[in-house]
Order: C-alpha cells, then sequence, then structure tokens
C-alpha cells in the first residue's frame, strides 16, 4: 500500500435549513457566508501548511472544495487521518447547527473507482445522525427565534449560537467578515457599499409586499463527471470552469436588469447560493422573472466548454429554475422548500421523453403563494390549481430558448400576455378573467357562459381566445395516465399583478 493515496470527500449536510432558519434577510445572508467559508478558507486553515491545489505532476491535493463539497487527494495517511478526525468538530463549534459527512477512499491508479466509492460511502455518512452541538437543558434561557439555548445577550434580544455566528459575533475572534464577498461575485462590484446592500427586507420590496426567492440548479452534470471521472485534472478543471459560469452568468443576469433600479438606494437582490451549478437568490419580486430568464440564457452560453468532452452528445449544459412568489413575512424556509420544489418539477417534466444521452431544456416554473399554509407543491396543486378532476391550471413549466412541444409556452409569451392586460381595457378583461377562474370551481356552463359574454363585449376577443384555450396534457393520477386540460390564464394573472400591484403607501 506504499503507493496508496487517500481520496477524502467532505458535504456539508442541512444547508438550506441553517440558511432559512430566520426570516431576519441578515442572518440568512450571514449563514450563506459561513457557507462558503466552511469549503474554503476554513478547509484551508485546517489542512494548514500542508494544503495545495491538486498538482498532476505530485497526483495529490485540492480538486474541489468549494459550494458545500471538498474532494482532496492526501498523500499522507497521518495528514488524512487528522482531517478526519477534527474536522467535523471544528464545523460543528464554527458554525452550530451544520453537520459534515466524511468518508475517505483509499486508491492506487484508478480514481473513477475511487470516486464512485466515495460518493457511495458519502449517501451513507448523510444518513447517520449526528449528534446536535445546540441542545440544551430545559431550564436554560432559550431564543425567541429559535428556541435554542441562549450564548448571548445583546441589546434586549436573546441570541442563540448559530444565530451568533450568523451575526459575525465570533467569541474567538477568528472570523473573516465577509457580508459583502456574494455581493461582489454576483454583481461584479469590488467597490459596493454597505449603503447598497439590503440587509433587511424591507429594503428589497417596492410598490407592494411581494418578495421572490429563487432556486436554479444545472442540467447534465451526472453525463459530464461520468465522462470525466476518470481524470482527476479533468475533473479539477471542470468543477472550477463551472464554478466561474454560473458566476459570470449571475453577473450578466444582473446587468441585465440592473437599470430597473439604478436610481434606488438598494439593490433589490441578496444571492444566498452561488457556486458549482448552483444558483438561490432573494429578490423583488417584478424582476425576478426577468433575473432567472438571463441568468438561465447566460449558463447555457457560459457552458459551451464541455464541447471538449468528445463522448458527449450535447454542446453545452442547460438549467431549471423554480420561483416562489411570497409576502415578505412568508416563512423563507417554506418559500425556499417551494422554490425547490418548483425546480424539481421543471426538471422532471423537462426530462420526460428524453432520449439515452439527451439534454432537458433549460424551462422554469413559479407559483404565487396566496395564503398562510405551509403544505408541499402536491397538495397545493390540488388545492388550488385543479378546479376540477379534468381541469388544471398548472400550465408550465416555461421554457426559455426552445420549447418542448408546439403547445407549450416560453417565458418570452408569458410576459407579452401578461403585459396587455395594461391599461383600461386590459383591467376589464382581468376582471372578468378572474370571474371566469372562479366558476371554473363550481359550473363549467356558467363558466363557459361569462367567457362567451367576455369575448362579446371587449375588443380583445383574440387575447382572450388565446389565454382561455385549453391544452390537452396526460398526467400520472392515482396511478394511471389521465387526460387533463390545462390554462395559462391563472399564470398570466400572477404574473401581472406581482409586477403591477401596489399596496404601499409610498408608491403613490
Amino acid at each position: 500500500m506504499s503507493n496508496s493515496k487517500y481520496l477524502y470527500g467532505a458535504a456539508v449536510q442541512g444547508i438550506q435549513g441553517f440558511i432559512f432558519q430566520t426570516n431576519k434577510l441578515r442572518e440568512i445572508v450571514g449563514a450563506s457566508e459561513l457557507v462558503e467559508e466552511i469549503c474554503t478558507t476554513k478547509f484551508e486553515e485546517i489542512v494548514g501548511n500542508t494544503f495545495v491545489e491538486y498538482d498532476k505532476t505530485k497526483n495529490y491535493g485540492s480538486i474541489l472544495h468549494a459550494a458545500g463539497n471538498i474532494k482532496y487527494i492526501f498523500d499522507s495517511y497521518e495528514d488524512c487521518q487528522k482531517i478526519v478526525r477534527i474536522f467535523p468538530k471544528t464545523i460543528a463549534e464554527f458554525a452550530p447547527g451544520i453537520t459534515v459527512s466524511q468518508a475517505v477512499v483509499a486508491f492506487e491508479d484508478d480514481f473513477a473507482k475511487a470516486v464512485n466509492e466515495l460518493e457511495k460511502r458519502l449517501r451513507i455518512q448523510r444518513n447517520k445522525s449526528m449528534r446536535s452541538q445546540t441542545l440544551g437543558l430545559m431550564c436554560i434561557e432559550r431564543s425567541r427565534q429559535t428556541g435554542l439555548p441562549v450564548v448571548l445577550e445583546k441589546d434586549g434580544e436573546y441570541i442563540d449560537a448559530a444565530t451568533r455566528s450568523k451575526l459575525y459575533e465570533d467569541p474567538y475572534g477568528k472570523r473573516k467578515r465577509t457580508t459583502k464577498k456574494l455581493c461582489k461575485t454576483a454583481f461584479d462590484m469590488n467597490d459596493i457599499s454597505d449603503g447598497q446592500i439590503a440587509y433587511d427586507i424591507e429594503d428589497m420590496s417596492e410598490k407592494n409586499d411581494w418578495i421572490a426567492i429563487i432556486h436554479a440548479d444545472g442540467n447534465g452534470l451526472g453525463q459530464v463527471v461520468q465522462a470525466i471521472g476518470t481524470n482527476e485534472e479533468q475533473f479539477k478543471k471542470f468543477s472550477k470552469s463551472l464554478d466561474k459560469a454560473t458566476k459570470d452568468a449571475a453577473v450578466e443576469a444582473y446587468k441585465s436588469i440592473k437599470q430597473k433600479f439604478n436610481e434606488e438606494k438598494f439593490i433589490p437582490i441578496r444571492p444566498i447560493v452561488l457556486g458549482g451549478d448552483d444558483f438561490t437568490v432573494i429578490c423583488r419580486a417584478d424582476i425576478a422573472l426577468e433575473y432567472v430568464t438571463e441568468f438561465i440564457k447566460q449558463f447555457e452560453t457560459k457552458t459551451s466548454f464541455v464541447t471538449q468532452y468528445n463522448n458527449l452528445k450535447f454542446g453545452n449544459l442547460t438549467a431549471c429554475a423554480g420561483i416562489a412568489y411570497i409576502k415578505s413575512s412568508y416563512p423563507f424556509y417554506y418559500g425556499y422548500n417551494l422554490a425547490e420544489a418548483l425546480c424539481s418539477r421543471a426538471k422532471k417534466d423537462a426530462k420526460a421523453g428524453l432520449a439515452d444521452g439527451g439534454l432537458a431544456k433549460s424551462c422554469l416554473m413559479f407559483h404565487k403563494v396566496q395564503d398562510s399554509f405551509t403544505e408541499d407543491f402536491e397538495a397545493i396543486v390540488k388545492r388550488e390549481l385543479t378546479p376540477q378532476e379534468n381541469i388544471s391550471f398548472e400550465f408550465g413549466p416555461y421554457y426559455i430558448n426552445e420549447k418542448k412541444e408546439a403547445s407549450r409556452w416560453t417565458v418570452e409569451n408569458l410576459i407579452t400576455h401578461s403585459n396587455k392586460l395594461e391599461g383600461k381595457e386590459g383591467n376589464a378583461v382581468k376582471s372578468h378573467l378572474r370571474q371566469w377562474l372562479s366558476l371554473l370551481h363550481d359550473n363549467t356552463e356558467m363558466a363557459n357562459q361569462k367567457l362567451q359574454r367576455l369575448k362579446s363585449i371587449t375588443s380583445m376577443q383574440e387575447f382572450v381566445d388565446e389565454v382561455t384555450k385549453g391544452v390537452i396534457k396526460t398526467v400520472r393520477k392515482d396511478g394511471n395516465d389521465k387526460e387533463v386540460t390545462v390554462y395559462p390564464v391563472y399564470d398570466i394573472l400572477a404574473i401581472h399583478t406581482i409586477n403591477n400591484q401596489e399596496t404601499k403607501e409610498d408608491a403613490k
């Protein structure tokens, strides 16, 4: 075993729960920065003077240490053993509430086999619970926000250990204050000032209280990893290129919409996760759709470097996204879960019917939360988006560049139809369409009469025909394939309301 190397892997668990544990934007951003620091500067610090980037000549070093994942090749058993022993404990103290799964595989030449075995072992480790470092006796003072044991009282507020770490209250004086780091990266603004950064959610909203949580995720990564998994140097190169492409896409997306808020004090966008192929942001609701659409377009363009892997059947990567439109008072944790569920649903639709080796087309889904129920999206579909068994308002996903089928819509189609509801005539049509949607829940015949009446009194008959034209869609219900008619008008009204509704006094 004298020639053995040791492939070490670590994955940060519970990232989203840790980040969105609170509704305070300052703490959310602080948590995100903590996670970023864990896999970058903190890991380098723990490895110490022996830390190096992967070197082909030496055949050891860091292959990946970012976005909640670490892969490092050690040439010394003792160095690897040291990290396995101290890394989880150090991170639990550094960021209370975060747990780390880790695994090690000894190998000589077969790196691809080692990576596959490492991933298998990491999945097993994720299912083994780690004792929480935030537990306390019942008699201990508790934080009013989280219910966890208090470690600090400041200005009359009781703060637990995790919140203290998110607020950069480091009792050891070793934290690097990186509050601006993600903003600098996502906006390409090294000179960004505190006065431009939104630290409270109220700083983001403008004419109404709607905000958006966006989660986007790349497609086709598994195929790329399989194509390059036999080569350590290519694996590292691809990881760095992908990370750069995601960040560059975020910058271009920001540039495409910044004219909409150039005159405002705060930039109404706060990046939460930006690395690898993951992209999560909180932003003002009316810019969310345009912003994430441009991000996905740029992501496709900037990942064209995958063409160098000859055994792939595609020339770049695509991405899917979910947008949860919520009120600023709605729990962010549930908002993120909804955005992630919508992203997964978009991926599922895009991948359906793909040939082996094919790449899903880029698309997105969104939902405007109408009430305080904290349900999964399937429950929302049944309760809000299914007025009758054979009728559905779940028209998405909306495709970005190229539609999957002729009957589907692109984001551009959606925006174009939403804009037609502006003006006096558009407002009148909008009111009638809402009534039509309500009638579909109760009586199809009455709904049809309402629709015919609307067409007879409006000059926007062509528009009404387009948005009330149902599309037959096959869905899986109760274990059987059933046909339902889906309508886009529900989504059109939702987007129009989010972009145009004024509820704040200062909007007047």
